[in-house]
C-alpha cells in the first residue's frame, strides 16, 4: 500500500506548488475513518481510495481532486458527515464528495424507468463540478481491476454498467486510455471465451509480427529523419474489445482481421503532421478508403489526428496515427489535459470554449432539465453516448456531426425541429437519394421541404439520433390527438345533434369531470382514442342534462323462464354462445328450430379468430348476424335502432385448429425484409398462408400477410413481436381492402434503386 510520503511525491513530480499539508490531512483522515474495513479481497478498505488517487495522479489533477479521491467513500461507508468534511476541508471538497456519494447509491442498471432517473442524477452530478466525473471514472477503473473478488452475479451487474454507462462517458470526455480498459475489463467479465480467444491471438501475433513491427518502426523513423522530422514512432496493438467490435461489425472471423498493428508518429508541428503524412503516402501502398483527418474536422470529444493505414513489410497492413505532442497529450487525458482546468476554472462555462466535451455535456444536461419524457431521455443519452460520428456538410458549408449510421432524416433534425418536421426529401452531394440512405463523412446534405408535410411513425426506425427519434416521437404523438380530438368532437356533435340539445362549458366541464377526464380537450382525445366509449358518453351527457331516456324495448324469442347460455352452431368453422336456454348441442338446435330463431354470421374478409369480441345485431323483424367486432358492417349500424347483443365463442373440442386472418405491415425496402418478418411469424409458431407486397415509396413496403393462428392471444404476440422489429412498423389487422387485395395476388415487385455516383 502506498505512503502518506510517496502520494506527495506522486503530485510534486507534476505540481511542485501542491498543498502538502491538505493531502496528508485527507490521507491520514481517511486511513482512521475506514479503520479496520475490508474490501472483499481481504486487503484493508484504505486501500481503495489511495489506488484512486494513484490514478488520478497519472492523470496530473490538482490538490483538491486527489484529497476528494481519499475522502470518496467516507460518507457512504463511515461515520463521516458532509459537515464534518465542509468543515476540515472546505465547502468545495465536501460538494464533490457529497456527489460521488449520491452517484455510488445509483443503480444504472435496472429497469428502464428508474435507470433513466438515475442516469439523470448522475448527469447533473457531474454537471456541478466535473472534477465528479473524474474521481468516478478512476473509482470505477480501480473497482474493476479489482471485481475477480466480487460474487459473480455482482461481476455482471458492475461490468455491465461499465460498458453501457462509465466506458463510453470516459470516450465522449476524451480519457481514451482510460475507456479502452475499463472496456477490456469490463468484455472479460461479459464474454469470457471471446476475450480469451482473442487475447490468444493477440499474443501469438506479438511474437509472430515482431520483425515487422520492428522493420516497419525503423523504415519510418528513418524516412522521417531523413527529410528533417524529428518524429517518435510507437508501436501498439489494437485492444481486445476494439477488434471484438469490428469483427461483429464486419460479420468476419478472427483471423481474416488483418489491421490489429498500429503505429503512432508524435511529430512536433501540425505543419509536420501533414509533411509526414506525404513522406508515408509515398514510400508505402495505401489502402484506400482509410484515410481520416481528424485535425482539420476533430472528433465531438477534442480529440485530433490524421489516420491511415498503409501495406507494410509482409503485406502486413498497419494503421497510422499522426499527430503532435499536445494532440497526443489530450487523446490519453482528454478533459483531464486542459490547462484551463488546471487552473481552477472547474465552471463548465468556463471551459466549454476549450473543449467539445464539454459542449456535448451541457447539451445533454439541457436536455435532461427541459422535462423530456424518462424514455425519450434514457434513449437520447444512451444514443449520444454509444455513437461514433460522421461530419457532414450544409450547402453553405455550416458543418453537422451525427452518429454513424444517421440518415438525411438526422441530418434534418440536427439543424432544426422545423426542418426535420417539413423534410420530404434529400439531395446528397447534388443527387436525389432516399431518406434511409446512410450517411458518410464528408457529405454535402441539401434537405427538401414541404410545409404542409408531417413525419410518418416510421421514420422513428430509420433515425439514428435520440434528437430526432424524440422529435418524430412527439409529432406523431400530436398528430395522432389531433385525429383523436377531431373524432372526439365528432362523436359528441353526432349525439348532441341526435337528441336535440347542447353543451355550455360548465357542462362539457361536468361530463368531463363524469367521465374521469380533467379537461375538455382531454375528454375528446380519451373518446377519439376509444379509451371512453359511445354507451358511457350518451349515459354521462343524459345525467348532465337531466334527460331520461326512453328506451324501446325488444323482445328476445327465447323460452320462458329462460336462464344461463346454450351453443349454437352457425358455420362449419364456428361456434358461437349467446344468452338463452342452457340445454346444448342437438336438443339447443332442436329449440331454437322450434322458436324460429335464425341466425347467420358475417364473416370480414380481415378473418375472425377465437378471442375476437362477437356481436350479434338483432331487429324484430329480421334474424340475429353475428358480426366480428372489427367488421366495417357495425359502424354503419351504430346509430340505427337495432339491439346489440355480445355473443361469447364455444370451442369444445375445437381448440387446437387453426383460423385464418390478415395482417398489415410497413417495412424498410432494404434485402433481408421479408426473411426478417418471416422469421418473426415462424418464431411465433404461426404459419404464413399467403403474401401481398406493395412499394409505397422508394423507402418502404407494405406487406399483406395471410397467416393461420390458434386464437387471438398468438395473434397478439406475432403483432407484438412484430412491433418490437427494427425496420417495421405500422403493424396491425389488414383492412377489408387490403385483405381482398390477396385474392387478387397483388404483388408489385420493389425497384431497383441505383447507388449515387
Amino acid at each position: 500500500m502506498m505512503r502518506q510520503y510517496e502520494l506527495v511525491e506522486r503530485v510534486q513530480a507534476y505540481n511542485p506548488n501542491t498543498d502538502e499539508a491538505l493531502l496528508n490531512k485527507a490521507y491520514v483522515y481517511a486511513m482512521q475513518k475506514h479503520g479496520t474495513q475490508k474490501r472483499a479481497s481481504g486487503d484493508p478498505y484504505f486501500a481503495h481510495p489511495l489506488e484512486v488517487a494513484a490514478i488520478l495522479t497519472d492523470l496530473k489533477l490538482d490538490d483538491a481532486s486527489i484529497a476528494v479521491a481519499l475522502l470518496h467513500d467516507t460518507i457512504e461507508d463511515t461515520d463521516a458527515t458532509r459537515a464534518e468534511i465542509d468543515q476540515l476541508f472546505g465547502p468545495e471538497i465536501g460538494a464533490i464528495v457529497d456527489g460521488l456519494t449520491k452517484i455510488d447509491r445509483l443503480q444504472l442498471v435496472t429497469r428502464e424507468e428508474a435507470q433513466a432517473e438515475n442516469l439523470r442524477k448522475l448527469l447533473l452530478a457531474i454537471s456541478a463540478d466535473v472534477r465528479v466525473l473524474l474521481v468516478k471514472l478512476a473509482d470505477r477503473l480501480h473497482n474493476m481491476r479489482t471485481l475477480d473478488f466480487m460474487p459473480e452475479n455482482k461481476r455482471k451487474r458492475i461490468a455491465t454498467e461499465t460498458m453501457d454507462i462509465y466506458a463510453p462517458l470516459a470516450g465522449r470526455m476524451g480519457m481514451q486510455d482510460m475507456r479502452q480498459e475499463l472496456e477490456d475489463l469490463a468484455f472479460r467479465v461479459l464474454q469470457p471465451d471471446h476475450y480469451q480467444a482473442i487475447t490468444d491471438r493477440l499474443g501469438e501475433m506479438k511474437s509472430e509480427f515482431a520483425d515487422t513491427i520492428k522493420t516497419i518502426k525503423t523504415e519510418l523513423s528513418e524516412k522521417l529523419k531523413g527529410d528533417g522530422i524529428d518524429a517518435r514512432v510507437s508501436a501498439r496493438v489494437k485492444s481486445p474489445w476494439s477488434i471484438f467490435t469490428k469483427i461483429e461489425r464486419k460479420q468476419i472471423a478472427l483471423e481474416q482481421l488483418s489491421d490489429m498493428i498500429g503505429f503512432r508518429v508524435i511529430v512536433p508541428t501540425v505543419a509536420d503532421c501533414y509533411k509526414a503524412l506525404g513522406i508515408v503516402h509515398t514510400n508505402w501502398k495505401v489502402v484506400p478508403g482509410r484515410f481520416k483527418d481528424y485535425i482539420s474536422v476533430p472528433k465531438h470529444n477534442d480529440y485530433r489526428s490524421i489516420h491511415t493505414t498503409i501495406v507494410g513489410v509482409g503485406r502486413q497492413r498497419a494503421e497510422l496515427q499522426i499527430r503532435t505532442e499536445e494532440m497526443h497529450r489530450i487523446a490519453e487525458l482528454g478533459i483531464a489535459a486542459h490547462a484551463l482546468y488546471k487552473e481552477g476554472a472547474t465552471d463548465i462555462h468556463k471551459i466549454e470554449n476549450e473543449s467539445k466535451a464539454f459542449v456535448w455535456l451541457r447539451s445533454t444536461i439541457s436536455h435532461l432539465t427541459a422535462g423530456s419524457s424518462t424514455e425519450d431521455f434514457l434513449e437520447y443519452t444512451k444514443l449520444e453516448l454509444f455513437q461514433d460520428q460522421v461530419f457532414c456538410f450544409t450547402p453553405r458549408g455550416r458543418l453537422i456531426a451525427l452518429p454513424r449510421g444517421a440518415t438525411p432524416i438526422d441530418f434534418a433534425y440536427a439543424l432544426h425541429t422545423d426542418i426535420g418536421d417539413t423534410c420530404v426529401g434529400a439531395k446528397i452531394n447534388g443527387q436525389i437519394v432516399p431518406l434511409v440512405t446512410q450517411l458518410r463523412s464528408g457529405d454535402e446534405v441539401e434537405i427538401i421541404r414541404d410545409q404542409n408535410h408531417l413525419p410518418p411513425s416510421n421514420w422513428e426506425t430509420i433515425a439514428a439520433t435520440g434528437k430526432a427519434r424524440a422529435a418524430i416521437r412527439r409529432a406523431v404523438r400530436q398528430q395522432a390527438q389531433a385525429r383523436a380530438y377531431a373524432l372526439g368532437e365528432h362523436m359528441v356533435s353526432i349525439l348532441l345533434e341526435r337528441e336535440g340539445t347542447g353543451l355550455d362549458d360548465g357542462e362539457f366541464k361536468a361530463l368531463a369531470e363524469g367521465l374521469g377526464q380533467p379537461s375538455k380537450r382531454e375528454l375528446l382525445i380519451a373518446l377519439g382514442e376509444g379509451k371512453i366509449g359511445g354507451e358511457d358518453l350518451d349515459t354521462q351527457v343524459m345525467e348532465v342534462k337531466g334527460i331520461k331516456r326512453r328506451r324501446k324495448k325488444i323482445d328476445l324469442p327465447v323460452p320462458d323462464k329462460a336462464e344461463g347460455w346454450f351453443a349454437l352452431k352457425a358455420t362449419d368453422e364456428f361456434r358461437f354462445r349467446v344468452p338463452g336456454n342452457p340445454r346444448s348441442g342437438p336438443r339447443a338446435k332442436a329449440a331454437l328450430t322450434q322458436l324460429d330463431f335464425n341466425t347467420r354470421v358475417e364473416v370480414s374478409p380481415e378473418g375472425v379468430v377465437p378471442g375476437d369480441r362477437l356481436v350479434g345485431i338483432m331487429t324484430p323483424d329480421t334474424p340475429i348476424t353475428i358480426y366480428p367486432i372489427h367488421s366495417d358492417a357495425l359502424s354503419e349500424l351504430y346509430d340505427s335502432d337495432v339491439a346489440w347483443i355480445d355473443v361469447r365463442w364455444d370451442l369444445a373440442g375445437r381448440e387446437e385448429h387453426d383460423h385464418p386472418c390478415v395482417i398489415s405491415m410497413q417495412a424498410q425496402n432494404k434485402p433481408g425484409s421479408l426473411a426478417q418478418i418471416s422469421t418473426v411469424i415462424a418464431a411465433c409458431e404461426a404459419n404464413i398462408h399467403n403474401l401481398v407486397m406493395r412499394m409505397e415509396s422508394p423507402d418502404f413496403h407494405r406487406f399483406i400477410f395471410q397467416i393461420e393462428v390458434r386464437d387471438l392471444a398468438q395473434l397478439t404476440d406475432v403483432l407484438n413481436s412484430l412491433k418490437l422489429t427494427a425496420g417495421i412498423s405500422d403493424v396491425q389487422r389488414a383492412s377489408v381492402a387490403e385483405a381482398r387485395s390477396l385474392d387478387r395476388l397483388e404483388w408489385t415487385a420493389p425497384e431497383r434503386q441505383e447507388e449515387p455516383a
